[in-house]
């Protein structure tokens, strides 16, 4: 029988809180056995939000917090001052091992700051990454960082690599994923100095499966398997990802609607193109994880609505089956030595 995987959810976190994370937690629950959530906020809100459900309520638990952290507030001083915060009693499930995971759509800096803070980095790792799953025509790949050191080293960029290649081969299992830095050309010379300066040790680094440099349009199509770069970078590649997605999307159903034949063409290719635009949703692949904490910790968007926290909880059985927080530690000690 497969172990249980407990989820500690930030229920009051993201613009859509509380009503869609619950939806979500629920939804994921009524999913996947193996799981069990603990909803972390305000409890009287939290127990009217649940009111309308009957499922699954064997498997879900509330843990009072009385205070929520705003995208306003510094993010150090909050996860320090609101101690009964969502987010801080959240991870300290995790830091406890009361919890597996923790998943919030909440402040992106407090709960960067938090998962650094009270989870805790593996010994050796220098940075923490956010490394998402994005849709390519291959499948996906995972693009390390997309948010979490705007300015990072060379040194930070190897230790991407790795964590990344460990990732897609556990979690989702490719073997010997191929691993691109994200650059401006494909030649070896090209880039800033951060690209120049990391190129060489990613070359140099027998661990991984480097393939050299990346272009931003070759993303879409599946060359790399894992996508490093700084998080500015990652961050604007993800942005832009999703926009030009949800547009494209949108200009496709406009022009099927323009006209009466459009129309009953749209409804001939309905099942074939919905099954296409699916696997172009970047809410189908959960959240984005924090590599390299003593713990895992899963950002998703602000914007989040259920089916994200759904899938973001349910990514984190395959970060906990693997033990993927054990094999980092291996993996990061046996290149200290």
């Amino acid at each position: 029988m497969s172990e249980t995987v407990r989820v500690a959810v930030d229920a009051m976190g993201g613009d859509n809180a509380p009503s869609e994370v619950v939806k979500g937690a629920v939804e994921a629950l009524a999913q996947d056995s193996r799981i069990k959530v603990f909803l972390v906020g305000q409890e009287e809100v939290l127990k009217k939000e649940l009111a309308q459900y009957n499922d699954c309520k064997d498997r879900l638990e509330i843990i009072p917090a009385s205070e929520v952290i705003t995208n306003e507030e510094a993010p150090v001083m909050a996860i320090r001052r609101k101690k009964d915060s969502s987010i801080v009693v959240g991870m300290n499930l995790v830091k406890n091992k009361e919890a597996d995971a923790f998943v919030s759509a909440g402040s992106t800096g407090a709960v960067l700051v938090g998962a650094q803070l009270i989870v805790g980095r593996i010994k050796g790792v220098e940075r923490p990454p956010l490394a998402p799953l994005i849709p390519t025509t291959k499948g996906v790949s995972l693009l390390i960082d997309c948010g979490a050191n705007v300015d990072a080293r060379p040194s930070h960029l190897l230790q991407f690599a790795k964590m990344g290649s460990l990732y897609m081969e556990q979690v989702v299992g490719i073997q010997n994923p191929r691993v691109a830095i994200v650059n401006i050309g494909a030649e070896e010379e090209k880039g800033n100095m951060l690209v120049k300066e990391t190129f060489p040790l990613l070359k140099n680094c027998n661990e991984i499966n480097f393939i050299g440099s990346i272009e931003a349009r070759e993303i879409p199509n599946g060359y790399a398997d894992v996508i490093v770069c700084e998080a500015f970078v990652g961050n604007v590649i993800l942005k832009l990802y999703e926009g030009v997605s949800g547009a494209l999307v949108g200009k496709i159903k406009e022009g099927m609607m323009a006209t009466l034949r459009s129309k009953i063409g749209a409804l001939l290719v309905k099942p074939a193109l919905k099954q296409t635009l699916k696997s172009l949703d970047t809410a189908d692949y959960g959240g984005a994880p924090m590599l390299g904490l003593n713990g895992l910790v899963v950002k998703t968007h602000g914007s989040s609505k259920s089916k994200e926290i759904k899938n973001s909880i349910l990514q984190c059985i395959a970060f906990k089956e693997q033990n993927i927080s054990e094999k980092m530690k291996e993996n990061i000690a046996k290149t200290e030595e």
